[in-house]
């Protein structure tokens, strides 16, 4: 059996912890543009020792991968979450709003997933299934409260946001990307 078909074995709560505390660092790092932060650094910041950080990411390219995933499936996971404490169309709006963080967060550590060793393109078409999912149930919920119109498409959502991050890329994108949140909210709404 390869290691990509052997199931997962479930960590401990502290070897969950110090994986936790290893994505953490890493993405603070990878964030802040430490892009070639030695993965020592990585584990010391974490305060964990560096066996720790190989048992959980055997290589750079292992952790990397491992932040990103972490991201996309923080913004998957919240989606369900929004749509329980919001009305459809602000759970729709919040998500939204979550997924520029999410584009903001990409663009960082992009210098780093483009040096993966396998390529991306595995990992972004998993991505995409995945946001995909997540925005499709939110629209679905929106149009079936009425809040927006039921020919609203969930990836066209998707793609003018992804649009104004790589249209405007300079500093405060993601401030000028969350203002047209609420313009496309305004503009997928029922009219009167």
């Amino acid at each position: 059996m390869t290691d990509e078909k052997k199931p997962r074995r479930r960590l401990r709560s502290d070897g969950q912890r110090n994986r936790e505390l290893l994505l953490t660092a890493a993405r603070a790092a990878f964030t802040a543009g430490e892009i070639e932060i030695p993965l020592d650094e990585v584990a010391r910041r974490a305060g964990v020792g560096i066996g720790t950080l190989y048992r959980h990411f055997p290589s750079r390219d292992a952790l990397i991968e491992s932040v990103y995933r972490a991201e996309l499936d923080r913004l998957a996971d919240v989606a369900p979450v929004l749509a329980t404490q919001h009305p459809p169309v602000e759970a729709l709006r919040a998500w939204m709003r979550l997924f520029v963080d999410y584009i903001a967060a990409k663009q960082v550590i992009a210098p780093a997933l483009n040096g993966l060793v396998g390529g991306t393109s595995a990992l972004y078409a998993q991505s995409g299934t995945v946001l995909q999912a997540a925005i499709n149930r939110l629209v679905a919920a929106a149009i079936a409260s009425g809040d927006i119109n039921p020919d609203i498409e969930p990836l066209d959502l998707l793609r003018a946001l992804a649009g104004v991050s790589n249209f405007s890329a300079g500093p405060g994108w993601e401030t000028s990307a969350k203002r047209l949140v609420d313009i496309l909210i305004a503009g997928s709404k029922i009219l009167p």
